[in-house]
């Protein structure tokens, strides 16, 4: 694989293919998918690295048709886990050429909405910043800059999560604090906005512009779990709020919490602030509750024998339940519920338990669909469609790379 920028063709071989990068860097993992950007994308290179700043740190890649391959490497950082990924790229690529790489980047505040540039300037914005989500933004920052270091005429363009929000209305907007902190941007953002635009392309191909401009709940199941409700088409209110620790209990991410907690903690434990963000982004959550395991099948597996992991499954489907509820009420109703991320698409029975007992909005499943993770779950001629969709947030990012730099004219 060479690099070149935009408007660059210049490469060993005669006829190199023109590439996008999708990069979706998390707190120690980084994701990334390669997609040809002729006249169209297709997906052509993807895979993961896991336990960023770990000594299990690995990378699992697979070109389409081929086998899947996982190696250990030495990535200490977000830095180093950089060059080992281009250099893997450089490695198993040849005859591409790389024109640009896009960034899932988790917060954009309050004047960052739509996909930019990366610049220098955008760069010292993020970098204000990094108080508003310290668990994301300082790797995704350093993730831009040492792939500029590497490769400083390539284009590198910022996508960012908070976007899809932006039209939350001035009331789910608001924070209940002193108002002189809304001046400051702290106010409720929203995240998983990648995924959210995603789903709600693919519920107009699948469903038509009527079920894309009903009364849309978007369950984002996954290690970070959110909703959102949608509306003609807008989002009019997430679980999410000013960081992503806020909504539903995640994986390690304890969720909307009484503040009184963070004083308890402090009189009564002696714990400091940076401690107390620790515990509940990194020890809460399934695996605070459980004391097993932070992965929702491991505790689906040992729920029969042990009572921390039945009531680790029971609190996140009554939460995700009880959101479900309150997002009707704020869409004045329910015409489709969406299941997507790793537990929404492949947790049959966490879909069952969530949706049990919402008869009363007109939620049904079907027991076989459910089972086999069919699109549409609900029976026919159910008043709400229940469907699960699979999410893709490189794809996402990759399209808007190439609207903004006029590179490939059609999307996948």
């Amino acid at each position: 694989m060479t690099i070149g920028g935009a408007g660059e063709s210049k490469s060993i071989l005669n006829a190199p293919t023109p590439c996008v990068l999708a990069i979706n860097c998390g707190s120690s993992s980084i994701k990334f998918a390669l997609y040809t950007a002729i006249a169209e994308l297709t997906l052509l290179f993807s895979g993961k690295i896991d336990r960023i700043a770990s000594p299990d740190a690995a990378l699992t890649s697979q070109r389409i048709g081929e086998e899947k391959q996982t190696k250990s490497i030495e990535a200490p950082d977000h830095g180093a886990a950089a060059a080992v990924l281009m250099d893997h790229l450089e490695k198993r690529l040849e005859g591409c050429l790389l024109r640009a790489a896009g960034h899932r980047v988790v917060h954009g505040g309050p004047e960052h909405r739509q996909p930019e540039r990366v610049t220098a300037q955008l760069i010292a914005d993020l970098r204000l910043l990094e108080p508003y989500d310290p668990e994301h933004l300082p790797s995704e920052i350093r993730l831009m800059e040492a792939l500029a270091d590497r490769h400083p005429d390539l284009p590198q363009v910022a996508c960012f999560d908070t976007a899809f929000h932006d039209s939350l209305p001035r009331v789910a907007r608001l924070l209940p604090i002193p108002r002189r902190f809304e001046a400051k941007g702290v106010q409720r953002y929203g995240f998983h906005g990648l995924s959210y635009a995603y789903l709600m392309e693919e519920l107009t191909r699948a469903g038509g512009t009527e079920a894309a401009n009903g009364r849309v709940v978007l369950a984002h199941l996954g290690n970070g779990a959110s909703l959102a409700a949608v509306r003609d088409g807008k989002c009019i209110d997430t679980t999410m709020g000013f960081t992503p620790a806020a909504g539903l209990p995640m994986s390690t991410r304890a969720g909307d919490l009484d503040p009184g907690l963070v004083g308890y903690m402090a009189r009564e434990e002696r714990m400091t602030a940076e401690r107390f963000h620790d515990m509940v982004n990194r020890e809460s959550g399934l695996l605070g509750v459980s004391e097993i395991s932070a992965d929702m099948r491991t505790l689906l597996e040992r729920e029969s024998t042990d009572v921390r992991a039945a009531e680790a499954v029971a609190l996140f489907c009554y939460q995700t339940k009880k959101w479900i509820g309150a997002f009707s009420a704020a869409l004045n109703g329910l015409d489709t519920l969406v299941f997507a991320g790793g537990i929404g698409e492949n947790a049959a029975a966490i879909r069952k338990r969530i949706c049990a007992e919402l008869d009363f909005l007109g939620v049904q499943l079907d027991e076989t669909k459910n089972r086999c993770g069919a699109q549409v779950i609900s029976p026919a001629g159910s008043r709400v469609t229940v469907r699960v969709i699979r999410t893709d947030e490189e794809v996402m990012i990759a399209r808007a790379v190439c609207r903004l730099l006029g590179l490939a004219t059609k999307a996948i």
